[in-house]
């Protein structure tokens, strides 16, 4: 588990509000929210790359929205939208919102990733790889969005190829 998450659990750990708190960040650009300064800020260190705060920002607020701990069976997020994907079978939703997300530019990002992350709910994230995944997201090659893709396709594949063609065992 990165640093920052676990500091963000020790922190919820002493004190309930920390979610709320990182919750309500959401609803602002992520670093603009003053009450979440606190818990962000400390961890950073008076790092000043924008981009890298931004993130961080992100990152807490979605663990809170989530809701979950990072555990070690936290999927990637294509993992776990392929998932999601899944469990809404006979819908092309939850495709073209995974997307769209994958879209996504640097001002788009934190809208689009509040929504799939709420759709995510029940699904286990690791937190660790989003961070870091969210720090190379603008990489001109793209190395994040086609991993999240390779993901994706490959889970969705396998379930519907699971559902289509049945095991030599069952025929």
């Amino acid at each position: 588990m990165s640093g920052f998450i676990e500091w963000l659990e020790k922190l919820n750990d002493r004190d309930t509000k920390v979610r709320a708190v990182l919750r309500r960040s959401l609803s602002f650009e992520p670093g603009a929210f003053p009450a979440a300064y606190p818990y962000v800020e400390p961890f950073l260190k008076g790092e000043d790359a924008f981009w890298r705060r931004k993130v961080h920002y992100l990152a807490a607020g979605l663990w809170a929205q989530h809701g979950s701990d990072g555990t070690p069976d936290g999927r990637s997020l294509g993992a776990a939208c392929a998932a999601y994907a899944t469990s809404k079978k006979g819908s092309d939703s939850p495709e073209r919102r995974f997307i769209a997300l994958l879209d996504a530019d640097r001002d788009q990002l934190p809208h689009r990733l509040r929504q799939m992350v709420a759709l995510l709910k029940g699904f286990p994230l690791d937190w660790d790889c989003l961070l870091k995944d969210l720090l190379g997201w603008a990489v001109p090659e793209k190395p994040v969005q086609n991993r999240w893709a390779r993901d994706f396709y490959r889970n969705t594949t396998q379930a519907f190829e699971s559902d289509s063609h049945p095991s030599e065992e069952n025929a």
